[in-house]
C-alpha cells in the first residue's frame, strides 16, 4: 500500500522523500515497480473495482453488509466476506449515507373518533400479498414549506403499493393513496386488513367506509405506541435517510419526483431488504409467484 500512494503521488513529492518518510527504501520502491502484480494484487483491484461499483449504483447508501450480499448474489462480480468489503470501503474512502440509528416516533390519537380495535398486534409477517397492509403520513421539507406523503405498504413483500402526496393534510391525501393501492394489487378485501395510526385522516367517516363497502378489516394502533406501525416507521426513516434528507426539494412538483424515484426506481425495484432475505420486494414477490394466487 505505501508503494501504491508513492505511485499517486510521485507528480506533487520528491520520491527519494516519499521513501524516507514511508521507511522503505528506494531500490525496493523501483524493484515493485518492476515486478508484474500478483494474483492477490489483481484480485484486490478486481473488489476494490467491485465495491465501488455496487456502491455508486445504489446511491451511497449500503454499508458493507449490503454491499456484500449484492456481490455474493452477482456471479460477475467477486464474492468476499462483509470484513473485506468493510476494509476495501475505508481504503476508498466510502461510507455509507445513513449513519443514524433507526427510532420510531409517536403519533398523538384523535380524540374525536372512535378507532378500530388494534388487530395487528405488532405481527408484520404475512402469509400472502394483499393479507396486511399499513398505511401511515409523513410530512417532508421543501423551499416552499411542508408537503405530506401517504403510503400504503403491503407487509409479505414490504412493496409500497400506494403512495400520494401533496401540501396539504386533508382526508383526500390519504384516499389517494388507498385508491392507488386497490387499483394496482385488486385485492380481495375478505383477506385484508388495513393497518394506521388514529389520525383524523383514517378515522374519517369517507376513508371508514371506503373500507368498509371492499370488505376490508380496519386496524389501528394503540394510542401513543409507535412500535404498533414500526414497519412503516422504518419505511418513512429509510426515505429521509437514504434519499430525502441529502437534498433540497425545491416544492411540491420537486418533491413528488424525488419520491417517485426512490419508491417507485429504487425502493421497490432495487433495494435489498434484510426481512426478505437480501432481495428486493419485486424480486420476492416473483420468487414467491404461486402464493400471489393466494390472495
Amino acid at each position: 500500500m505505501r508503494y501504491n500512494w508513492i505511485n499517486q503521488h510521485q507528480m506533487m513529492y520528491s520520491i527519494v522523500v516519499m521513501c524516507r518518510v514511508l521507511r522503505v527504501s528506494t531500490s525496493g520502491y523501483y524493484d515493485a515497480r518492476c515486478r508484474p502484480a500478483s494474483e492477490q494484487a489483481h484480485r484486490r483491484q478486481r473488489i476494490h473495482r467491485d465495491v465501488q461499483a455496487v456502491y455508486d449504483e445504489h446511491h451511497g447508501i449500503y454499508g458493507s453488509w449490503k454491499i456484500a450480499e449484492v456481490m455474493a448474489q452477482r456471479d460477475e462480480l467477486e464474492s468476499v466476506c462483509r470484513n473485506t468489503v468493510a476494509r476495501a470501503m475505508r481504503e476508498l474512502g466510502l461510507k455509507s449515507k445513513v449513519r443514524r440509528a433507526f427510532v420510531p416516533t409517536t403519533t398523538r390519537a384523535d380524540p374525536d373518533k372512535r378507532p378500530a380495535a388494534n388487530l395487528l398486534a405488532q405481527n408484520f409477517d404475512a402469509p400472502a400479498p394483499n393479507h396486511k397492509w399499513v398505511a401511515d403520513i409523513t410530512y417532508l421539507p421543501t423551499r416552499a414549506g411542508w408537503v405530506y406523503l401517504a403510503v400504503v405498504m403491503d407487509l409479505f413483500s414490504r412493496r409500497i403499493v400506494g403512495w400520494a402526496i401533496n401540501d396539504s393534510l386533508a382526508s383526500a391525501l390519504v384516499s389517494e393513496a388507498l385508491r392507488m393501492a386497490i387499483e394496482s394489487r385488486r385485492p380481495d378485501g375478505r383477506h385484508l386488513m388495513h393497518h394506521s395510526d388514529r389520525g383524523c385522516q383514517y378515522t374519517s367517516d369517507d376513508y371508514r367506509k371506503t373500507l368498509a363497502t371492499l370488505g376490508i378489516t380496519c386496524s389501528m394502533s394503540r394510542t401513543g405506541c409507535c412500535y404498533d406501525n414500526a414497519a412503516m416507521e422504518r419505511f418513512f426513516w429509510s426515505l429521509k435517510h437514504e434519499w430525502t434528507g441529502h437534498t433540497s426539494l425545491a416544492d411540491l412538483h420537486d418533491a413528488r419526483t424525488s419520491v417517485f424515484q426512490y419508491i417507485e426506481l429504487f425502493y421497490n425495484r432495487k433495494r435489498i431488504h434484510q426481512a426478505l432475505g437480501y432481495v428486493s420486494p419485486e424480486q420476492y414477490e416473483a420468487d414467491h409467484a404461486p402464493a400471489m394466487k393466494v390472495a
